[in-house]
């Protein structure tokens, strides 16, 4: 039988030379997210890697949209030589517990797999609402106060950006739909990736903007949470 996973090193080796080459990532963060995708593979296929592929490929291009519109509030850490492997492992790491858990407990896999893709909703939906919101956004509000705020701020979010950031859930959950079929989980990981960005937004207002924590913990702590938002939603209603 011919072997799929042949093209392995040829997706993760030209992922990386690409990520290097257009500073999206340094180069310890392309090692990190290679390590990440091959675990991610093992676990979930190429279903897995078409969303962990996809997240990338959405939150670089909304990165860098209208870059120089957003000079004012990118935080220094995010430019120069492309995101760090910290950076990664706060997107990726939620997702690579799921492919652990079912590499180990393979009688997890019906939760475990749209847990990860939940993970890589959020992430997406968080980066999307968050680049695209500075540009698309017209009113600017606390997440927690929903009194008007500064656009750019921890836990500050607009209608925008919100609605692209369901739109981001959205895809990744149609990446999943794809691999495994179109069923309830579809809708339950676009609510699981709302719940996770909007996580991530109250955690930037309440813990973030004070210094508490950083945004890397914010990161996997938004995706982890939509990960348990899943499994919450498939146990209850699945």
């Amino acid at each position: 039988m011919f072997n799929t996973g042949i093209f392995l090193p040829i997706i993760i080796i030209a992922g990386m030379a690409y990520s290097i080459l257009a500073k999206k990532l340094t180069v310890t963060a392309a090692f990190t997210g290679a390590i990440l995708a091959v675990i991610i593979f093992s676990a979930a296929g190429y279903t897995g890697l078409a969303m962990m592929t996809a997240f990338f490929i959405l939150g670089s291009a909304a990165t860098s949209w209208q870059k120089h519109k957003k000079k004012t509030f990118v935080p220094v850490e995010e430019t120069g030589k492309g995101r760090s492997a910290l950076q990664v492992l706060a997107n990726a790491s939620a997702a690579a517990i799921a492919d652990i858990l079912i590499l180990y407990y393979p009688q997890l896999n019906y939760l475990m797999f749209p847990a990860m893709a939940a993970a890589f909703a959020s992430a997406t939906a968080d980066t999307l609402s968050s680049e695209l919101g500075m540009v698309y956004g017209s009113r600017f509000f606390n997440v927690i106060s929903f009194r008007p705020d500064s656009c750019g701020q921890d836990g500050v979010i607009s209608l925008e950006g919100t609605l692209t950031g369901i739109a981001g859930s959205a895809v990744i959950a149609g990446i999943y739909a794809l691999g495994r079929g179109w069923d309830i989980s579809f809708l339950f990981i676009v609510l699981a990736g709302t719940a996770g960005n909007l996580t991530d937004s109250v955690l930037g207002a309440v813990l973030e903007q004070k210094g508490i924590i950083g945004n890397n913990a914010v990161n996997f702590l938004n995706t982890l949470t939509a990960a348990g938002v899943l499994l919450l939603l498939e146990l209850l209603l699945g």
